[in-house]
């Protein structure tokens, strides 16, 4: 290696990125400290299914990088999906302006730039934030993603997944919170009994371990995720007139305080695509590519379970068309059963301050093709907006391994004004589908004998749900269930007095927890003996009331014993629309 010249070096790269179809144009290669323009680093466009990551420390360009390959998808008619962690790839809608030394950056690689703008579509999670809210039910979601963002443990978990066996196994629809959390009070009441018993590994104290993590995520608000209308992963698949493929761009402006429903429901994505997608085989494009920031938050503290689903998911989606590329600081936060499914690398800088860095540094070396580069010393010297880059080819093989250039995006690398946002959402046609919240008859009317609540109008970044229950509703829930059904004293301080539903002795479907603005309903009129069907086509009417016809059908289905079928993530594979 030590012996070849500039000009050897150059031959080697340029040969190894000649490629016959569509590319992803990445930059130009930096060798022997010089940019050659003449040798083009790109990544072949067939090849994007194989999965990839981006890699490098704070501040090294990994964000511009994706922001960079999101432009090129996009111009190419593959959709993409992208997390805004820190708020600034909502630039991608605004065209960039040129400058001096803009100018002198592509020159220097060879890249005829211009500023353009991409077709976005702007999201968030259960409407926090300005985009489109993004729901699902807790049915979709499953289990094993539910016990992730609750953070049970492996015998919780199990517990769970007898939870919606149960649900399942009875029809009770576990549209949101209140669904799950009713039907867990049902198992633990006097009523439920018998049922607990049937299901064997479910005790009474684990059923009110999860009650306990359930209240707490509604008391952080996280029942405006849950709930309906639930978001069609189609959405996602979608193309712009003119051929370009949408980019979807996640709003997550509140991460820090509930990472693990961000990471979560990134899987809840790829888990329902999964699901839904047919196989594709090799196309000659991807059908749709993610990019996931802050991938170690994926990987943090997971369950067995967790982990197994995603290397699954992972490995089998490469065949519906689908790539993902994850966006972390060091190779070591992604589980070696992962990263080796991964084909495409880029590697930014990394640093090596601590003895742990440093070790890091040969490791992250030694899982790169031998090179004509001294890596250890590469990877530490290399400037902002460079990386060392090794994709696969057509045939399948490595790259040569390229210190590059990359290039810059035609487009604001930075945050979009807001006013532009909020007009891209209120002309976008997910708003009428998604921007109002609905509560039809679920395992909580049924369980309650309650009215399904009413909704009310549209309102983008800020769905009309109903309201929360006050921090003194929670505090009373969360005291009920440690003191009937974990048998302890509860650790919070009770109130001078209580409202009538968290009182000690309550017990029963009844006794469904705080009266929150969902719960101030009318109850239903008395079932007439021997109704049957007739009482199941009455809910189904009820929730026709609120939702339309699909959700009288969808109710008139379940009710006729539809049976709902899991995946690897324990997600429901026919998710109600």
């Amino acid at each position: 290696m030590a012996n070849k010249t500039t000009a050897e070096k150059l031959a080697t790269i340029q040969i190894g990125y000649t490629l016959d179809g569509a590319t992803i144009e990445l930059g130009a290669a930096i060798i022997d400290g010089e940019v050659h323009k003449e040798a083009q680093v790109r990544l072949p466009l067939s090849m994007m299914n194989r999965h990839g990551l981006v890699a490098g420390a704070t501040g090294t360009g990994k964000t511009v990088t994706l922001h960079m390959m999101a432009e090129q998808l996009s111009t190419a008619g593959v959709p993409v999906f992208l997390a805004d962690i820190k708020g600034d790839l909502s630039g991608l809608a605004t065209a960039a302006t040129g400058s001096e030394k803009l100018s002198a950056r592509t020159d220097s690689i060879g890249q005829a730039w211009a500023g353009k703008t991409f077709p976005v579509e702007f999201l968030a999670l259960g409407g926090d934030g300005n985009g489109i809210p993004v729901r699902a039910t807790v049915t979709s979601f499953g289990p094993i993603l539910l016990s992730r963002v609750m953070e049970l443990n492996d015998t919780q978990e199990s517990s769970l997944q007898l939870v919606f066996h149960f649900a399942d196994k009875k029809n009770l629809e576990l549209t949101d919170l209140k669904d799950l959390r009713s039907v867990i009070q049902f198992l633990t009441s006097a009523e439920g009994k018998d049922e607990l018993e049937e299901l064997g590994g479910l005790s009474k104290a684990t059923a009110g371990v999860i009650l306990r993590e359930l209240v707490n995520l509604e008391a952080q608000g996280l029942e405006r995720f849950f709930g309906e209308p639930e978001f069609d992963t189609a959405e996602l698949l979608r193309t712009a007139p003119d051929g370009r493929g949408v980019i979807t761009c996640l709003e997550l402006p509140t991460l820090q305080t509930k990472p693990m429903l961000f990471s979560t429901f990134l899987m809840w994505l790829l888990a329902d695509l999964f699901e839904d997608l047919p196989e594709a085989g090799d196309l000659d494009k991807p059908k749709l590519v993610f990019f996931l920031d802050e991938a170690h938050l994926l990987f943090s503290d997971a369950s067995k379970a967790f982990l197994d689903a995603i290397t699954t998911t992972v490995r089998l989606i490469r065949s519906k068309g689908v790539g993902i590329f994850f966006v972390t600081q060091t190779p070591k936060d992604v589980p070696a059963a992962v990263l080796g499914q991964l084909a495409n690398r880029v590697q930014h800088a990394l640093r090596a301050f601590t003895p742990e860095d440093a070790k890091a540094l040969k490791a992250t070396v030694s899982t790169f093709p031998v090179s004509d580069y001294d890596l250890e010393e590469t990877l530490t010297s290399a400037g902002i907006g460079e990386a060392v880059i090794t994709v696969m080819n057509e045939r399948g093989a490595p790259t040569p391994v390229a210190l590059t250039r990359l290039r810059a995006p035609e487009s604001v690398m930075g945050p979009s004004a807001g006013d532009l946002v909020k007009s891209t959402v209120a002309g976008s046609a997910l708003l009428a589908k998604y921007g109002t919240a609905v509560d039809n008859v679920s395992a909580y009317e049924k369980l309650t004998g309650k009215a399904a609540a009413t909704t009310g109008p549209a309102a983008p970044g800020l769905p009309p749900v109903p309201a929360n229950a006050s921090q003194a509703d929670v505090d009373a829930e969360a005291r009920r269930i440690e003191e009937e059904i974990l048998g302890r004293p509860s650790s919070r301080t009770a109130p001078a007095s209580l409202p009538d539903s968290s009182s000690p002795g309550t017990s029963g479907p009844d006794a469904a927890g705080p009266v929150t603005g969902r719960a101030r309903r009318a109850p239903r009129q008395p079932a007439q003996a021997g109704g049957g069907m007739v009482d199941d086509l009455a809910g189904a009417l009820g929730g026709a009331l609120g939702g339309g016809l699909k959700s009288m059908v969808r109710s008139m289905g379940t009710q006729l014993g539809r049976e709902l079928l899991r995946g690897v993530f324990g997600t429901s594979s026919r998710r109600r629309r």
